[in-house]
């Protein structure tokens, strides 16, 4: 089943929002509202066994990471229309049902049609459900984190049933094993192709690491190759996510003590190891995080504009937005230390070596406007967004800084969410952590 019109909710609260924005911001309400409504009439399937499966965009397939991002901000009216809660907790089924097929896998197809973004892939694991076999240490945080925000924004526990126990399982098994994974991991992961970005060294292993308590990632939640396989915003997402499934195995909804010492474990382990190996100083001698550290003394001082990124770190919960560590990080990354940080005629902001130099991402500046204290910057981000769709009235995924008509993916529908976020944000309207 797929919408063919928005539910009466939504319709009203996309009316709320045109409201708030009145006049004076009746652009940014024209663009919610086509971005609202879109990922819901373009990207949702439901299946008669009541789960949910959500196409990225422009690609038919279904990522972890994505597809988590897409329906946050309906969590906001979930409680109140039991239909959209049950869409969103088909997709947190249909999420756990693919990490119990593979969880090092980071998109799937909606049924086993054996379609792949390379046939030619090799990795120590095959199945017609994958899409791709990308190993990222945020697409086993996201459904975890879509589990727990479901419950602390309606009261819904029926989705932590048994594949939700089996799947919470094997995430701490990997995150446990990618702690060493020189010693204990059977991943490896290779493209034949001339884009480095693509593909692993070290015959598909990756570049050495020293064991810091940290988890290892194969790649970026843009879907490129670590440099440093300690990717540091990943982690910090994942201490956050283990404290969720503390909660949620300590008694909070259900009582199962192995699985809550393992996630605590894991969470302390990981924080340590950031604490301990992820901090370096910028040129102006200040402690930051880097983007990613191997534990051998290297460091990637940048940041990424997919989530998790280091500018995230307050929107994931890993810390508030006036941490002095975080601060130092934030005016780095918003610097030409950054080498992925771009100003031109109508944007300035983080773009991504995903995507041509001197483009700069919508999610980037959602995600600095969200972690700003500052609503007149929020407003100017909202402003610059709205004015550089190109009379889309969508939001892609990297923007020209000189030139708004030139931008990548034109149905990007993380993107389009992330800015719906954020106009909510800017009214003060927020989903629960």
């Amino acid at each position: 089943m797929t919408y063919t019109e928005v539910p009466q909710s939504v319709a009203a609260f996309m009316q709320r929002i045109t409201d708030l924005c009145g006049t004076e911001h009746a652009r940014w309400a024209e663009n919610f509202n086509a971005c609202f409504a879109n990922t819901l009439l373009t990207t949702v399937k439901r299946h008669e066994d009541g789960t949910t499966f959500l196409l990225t965009g422009d690609i038919p397939a279904m990522w972890l990471r994505d597809s988590t991002a897409q329906v946050r901000p309906y969590l906001v009216i979930a409680k109140d229309d039991p239909d959209l809660s049950d869409m969103i907790a088909g997709l947190v089924r249909q999420q756990f049902r693919f990490i119990g097929i593979d969880p090092y896998a980071n998109a799937f197809n909606e049924e086993p049609n054996g379609h792949t973004w390379d046939p030619n892939d090799r990795s120590d694991f095959s199945s017609p459900w994958l899409w791709e076999r990308k190993y990222e240490v945020d697409s086993l945080c996201y459904p975890i984190q879509l589990a727990w925000l479901l419950y602390a924004n309606t009261g819904r526990t029926d989705h932590f049933d048994a594949e939700f126990v089996a799947g919470a399982r094997r995430i701490l098994d990997v995150f446990e094993t990618e702690q060493d994974h020189a010693a204990r991991s059977p991943y490896f992961f290779v493209r034949d192709c001339d884009i480095p970005t693509e593909s692993l060294v070290n015959d598909g292993k990756g570049s050495p690491v020293a064991v810091t308590g940290m988890t290892w990632s194969g790649f970026r939640p843009s879907d490129d190759a670590c440099t440093y396989h300690y990717l540091v915003p990943a982690n910090m997402f994942a201490a956050v996510v283990m404290g969720y499934l503390e909660r949620v195995f300590g008694g909070e909804i259900l009582d199962d003590p192995e699985i809550a010492d393992r996630a605590k474990t894991l969470r302390r382990s990981i924080a340590d190891g950031i604490a301990r190996h992820a901090t370096t100083t910028n040129r102006d001698g200040e402690t930051i995080w880097a983007y990613e550290t191997d534990g051998l003394g290297h460091f990637n001082v940048m940041d990424d504009s997919n989530v998790p990124s280091l500018m995230a770190a307050p929107y994931l919960g890993f810390c508030e937005s006036d941490d002095q560590t975080y601060l130092a990080t934030r005016r780095t990354l918003l610097s030409d230390e950054n080498p992925y940080y771009y100003e031109g005629e109508f944007l300035r902001g983080i773009g991504s070596p995903h995507t041509p130099p001197r483009y700069v991402w919508p999610i980037a500046l959602a995600v600095e406007a969200m972690t700003s204290g500052d609503r007149d910057a929020k407003a100017r981000i909202l402003d610059r967004l709205v004015a550089t769709d190109a009379g889309t009235h969508l939001m892609h995924e990297g923007i020209d800084v000189d030139d708004p008509t030139k931008y990548t993916r034109e149905w990007f529908s993380w993107s389009n969410m992330m800015f719906c976020e954020l106009v909510m944000d800017y009214f003060d309207i927020r989903v629960i952590r």
